[in-house]
């Protein structure tokens, strides 16, 4: 049975009706930042990922998206991707020859990208490296499932891991949207202001400062009067002050990172 062709998201007209995988083209768009995603449910794609500013810029053709199906890749009558783990234990393991097949399938035709497994044993991902990943071609995500995947696999596929945080979730898919996610909105004409990636939350290395809109006052609660006095110096300053405060008092680890003696 020959491999099912990579299908891509892009410039192709949606309609409220159409399913999430409807939001897939059948090819590339050349030149366009590509996310290749290795998953046991390629039905959950894009996803989030199909709507608001990431679905524009994915239907604009910003970037594009392919999906590889592993079981597509898998052995025998019942294309089984995994088996008991070595040794014993609770749960089953991705096989190594299923996911190196998936990962040629998925990186066929693409430009040299980075190679990602979505693991909670990973490096945690910040916006130093969501920042990376967007100045770059693209990115292949490999999303596990069960107890993980053939240490083989990260090996032979030189895989990096990486994790949202010290938690453990059912499978690597939501993950991996919150990282296409983090990338794709630092690129280029995603956002509608561009300010806004510069001056939210990590990008000076600090949290970012409280929000305020109207209502003026509400439920007893005023507007900082800072905020509305036109003094840009001292708006400016005065967020700077509650960033540092808010990163010290909930982020003291990235506080030290940026004021080793302070």
């Amino acid at each position: 049975m020959s491999d099912a062709p990579l299908r891509s998201a892009g410039r192709k007209t949606i309609r409220p009706s159409l399913a999430p995988r409807d939001l897939m083209a059948d090819e590339d768009l050349a030149g366009a930042w590509c996310a290749r995603v290795v998953t046991l449910v390629p039905e959950a794609w894009p996803g989030v990922l199909g709507h608001s500013l990431t679905g524009k810029a994915l239907r604009d053709g910003l970037w594009s998206l392919g999906v590889t199906d592993l079981r597509h890749h898998g052995e025998g009558r019942h294309r089984n991707v995994d088996d008991t783990p070595a040794g014993g234990g609770a749960g089953m393991v991705i096989r190594a020859d299923v996911g190196a097949r998936a990962v040629a399938a998925a990186l066929d035709g693409a430009p040299a990208i980075p190679r990602l497994l979505m693991s909670p044993r990973g490096r945690r991902l910040d916006q130093g490296l969501a920042r990376a990943l967007a100045r770059g071609p693209g990115v292949l995500l490999v999303c596990g499932r069960f107890e993980g995947v053939d240490e083989r696999l990260i090996e032979h596929g030189g895989l990096l891991e990486v994790s949202l945080g010290d938690f453990v979730l059912t499978g690597g898919d939501i993950a991996a949207q919150a990282l296409i996610d983090a990338s794709v909105r630092l690129m280029p004409r995603v956002l509608g202001n561009q300010r806004s990636a510069e001056e939210e939350s990590f990008s000076s290395g600090l949290l970012e400062h409280p929000q305020y809109t109207k209502p003026a006052l509400w439920e007893g609660r005023a507007v900082p009067e800072v905020l509305l006095s036109g003094n840009h110096a001292a708006i400016a300053a005065w967020r700077k002050g509650e960033a540092e405060r808010l990163t010290k008092d909930r982020r003291p680890d990235l506080w030290r990172a940026l004021r080793p003696e302070g």
